[in-house]
């Protein structure tokens, strides 16, 4: 029996559905028989990669940074800054492998591994058409309007709130083996998700004015501090909801295990949008997408989090 170690993107919608569908890839193209054990991998300022954590005959990482380690048997990634240094990027372009992709080009690390399995090893990913279609939209933040994107009124959207904001640690883990084989609308109604959906519903309303309360919009930037409250997990669309005018959001939130930059584009207002979010992230150690990015900092280094936020709105305030 082969034993799978796959490392994902926790808390993360893209990185789940990344994770659920690798899981029945791999399961009916290579083993069936497989034994998976799930670790979900969160952006914090100290390296990711712990000893041991590579503990299977097969060690898979998806939708996270990329890791030197030899024992790392697949790599599919889609961000910007994927490669925690310089020696990293130029040890992925010397031993590539074959089982490692990286395409930044991709909105969602779902849709890269839905290409890779069906064009390289000829899986049909047409049970999969829902969740590969909303990992797109999701993450690539492709809804029609904010209005949309914030309602949470659709099962993936209901999905991405609970795998998202969760008080429960390890949900994401625990309902891959589920995400790869039923529909979205049979996933929100699991006992382990649904318990928590009404509850974040009611938060997600809250959320909106105490965003509407806290924003600030000048110079097309909105920028807002949410981190003395349990926030973290905040729609990423309430601001431009609000704020339709501003082009960047900045916003500053905090969790027990880091204190968070969050830096946005306005999906809806991007004819001006000529900042690359993920290299201004870089610079602080942080890193993502050109259109979306964040920086984490230890959960003591708060008042150095608050300093950098505002620090990055005036230079996104600057033509």
């Amino acid at each position: 029996m082969t034993r799978v170690r796959l490392c994902f993107h926790d808390r993360c919608f893209d990185g789940t559905a990344s994770a659920a569908l690798f899981y029945r890839f791999y399961r009916e193209r290579f083993d069936k028989g497989a034994q998976f054990g799930f670790s979900g991998m969160t952006h914090r300022a100290v390296p990711p990669w712990e000893g041991g954590l590579f503990d299977g005959d097969e060690n898979v990482v998806v939708d996270f940074k990329y890791s030197n380690s030899p024992k790392v048997t697949w790599w599919f990634d889609h961000h910007q800054s994927a490669f925690l240094t310089p020696q990293d990027a130029e040890n992925f372009r010397a031993h590539p492998g074959p089982h490692m992709f990286y395409e930044p080009a991709y909105k969602s690390c779902t849709k890269l591994i839905a290409t890779v399995a069906s064009e390289k090893f000829g899986f049909d990913t047409g049970p999969l058409k829902e969740l590969i279609h909303w990992g797109d939209i999701i993450d690539g933040a492709q809804y029609p309007t904010p209005e949309a994107a914030v309602a949470i009124s659709e099962p993936a959207t209901q999905l991405a709130l609970v795998i998202e904001a969760a008080p429960e640690n390890d949900i994401p883990a625990r309902i891959i083996p589920d995400l790869a084989y039923r529909s979205l609308a049979e996933m929100i109604k699991l006992p382990l998700v649904a318990k928590h959906l009404e509850p974040l519903l009611e938060r997600h309303r809250k959320s909106i004015e105490i965003i509407r309360q806290r924003s600030e919009s000048r110079d097309g930037v909105i920028f807002f501090d949410v981190s003395d409250l349990d926030l973290e997990g905040y729609n990423k669309f309430i601001p431009y909801l609000l704020h339709p005018e501003a082009v960047y959001s900045v916003s500053v939130s905090a969790s027990e295990v880091r204190a968070k930059i969050s830096l946005g584009t306005n999906p809806w207002n991007q004819a001006t949008a000529n900042k690359n979010l993920a290299s201004l992230a870089e610079k602080f150690g942080g890193g993502g997408h050109q259109r979306v990015s964040a920086i984490s900092l230890e959960p003591n280094d708060l008042p150095r989090a608050r300093g950098v936020a505002r620090e990055l709105a005036e230079v996104l305030r600057r033509p």
